[in-house]
């Protein structure tokens, strides 16, 4: 911090952040790119509409993480759409695959509706390494942009490194972090809340540890949580949000099922769009367990999460932004 206002020596991070950054809709095209251009390549080839053409797609959406239940249905919607609309060339399934993609996809697509509460309290939770602690700091930025105070609760007391890298999030956002060495994870939460309350904040982030959701002692404290958490205030946590990894394709589905059961999840932020991941889980997600997804991720920056768009996300995919 300049204390006393003397000049500033350039840096490295400076020069760094006067270089022109992607835009979000580039950046999302370019993590979706392992599937997208297999498509955009498939459509591009010519030809009709035929039975092989039909093969060669289902064979990439179910490799794209679609799974078999949404990449049937997708299929049939798309062959209803080229009846309906007499489509004949192979080009011309790119443009009805989008609408189909849209038509699922767009119910998930909620924004976060945090006004109606003060505090407004959103416990996040996931397996470990989905990246749930760096994303309470991305919302924290997201938060911070749209006006609203912001206060993070640093409940993975069993890991002094999720502490330590919430403590970081807090500085690099300027925001308090509600923490302590071990201890009970709902204490430190409740005495969050209460903080929040006593502050007059407008959001708790609240973070827990990451566990596997076979590991039932796990879940059954962290359904304990979530009941200290209404203790300390009622109604509380408002949103309970599941961070999941894009790339862990269907095993996203168990871990819905597992977390949606002892929680009641009512929000996803999936994370990791950033190259590797292929993308169609989020159509097995909308068929399957259609919770809405809040957020996604596309990289490492503050303000690399952003709010689930259904247009934004099948026009990168495809390649429609052009």
């Amino acid at each position: 911090m300049n204390i006393f206002g003397s000049p500033k020596k350039a840096t490295a991070s400076d020069a760094l952040k006067s270089i022109p950054q992607p835009s979000w809709s580039s950046r999302l095209k370019s993590g979706l790119a392992r599937t997208g251009n297999q498509l955009t390549n498939l459509f591009g080839l010519g030809g009709k509409i035929d039975h092989d053409l039909y093969e060669e797609l289902e064979s990439i959406l179910i490799t794209a993480d679609v799974g078999m239940e949404a990449t049937t249905f997708l299929l049939g919607e798309l062959r209803k759409r080229v009846k309906a609309e007499g489509l004949t060339e192979a080009h011309q399934l790119k443009q009805a695959l989008a609408q189909c993609l849209i038509a699922l996809l767009q119910p998930l697509a909620k924004p976060l509706e945090f006004s109606a509460h003060q505090p407004f309290v959103i416990m996040l939770t996931g397996v470990n390494g989905a990246g749930k602690t760096t994303s309470i700091g991305k919302l924290a930025k997201f938060f911070q942009a749209q006006g609203k105070s912001v206060l993070l609760a640093a409940g993975d007391t069993f890991r002094a490194a999720a502490r330590e890298q919430l403590m970081e999030w807090g500085t690099r956002n300027n925001v308090t972090v509600i923490a302590q060495q071990g201890g009970d994870p709902g204490a430190v939460i409740f005495d969050a809340v209460q903080a929040a309350q006593a502050r007059k904040i407008d959001i708790v982030l609240a973070d827990t540890a990451g566990r596997l959701s076979t590991q039932t002692h796990l879940m059954d404290e962290i359904k304990k949580i979530k009941r200290v958490i209404a203790k300390a205030l009622p109604g509380a946590p408002h949103e309970v949000l599941l961070v999941l990894d894009a790339n862990t394709g269907q095993n996203a589905l168990s871990q819905v099922k597992a977390f949606d059961s002892v929680l009641g999840v009512t929000g996803l932020v999936l994370t990791k769009l950033d190259g590797t991941a292929k993308g169609g889980v989020i159509a097995a997600l909308a068929k399957t367990y259609p919770i809405p997804i809040r957020f996604l991720g596309v990289g490492e920056g503050l303000n690399d999460l952003r709010p689930f768009i259904a247009e934004d996300f099948v026009n990168a995919l495809l390649g429609l932004d052009e």
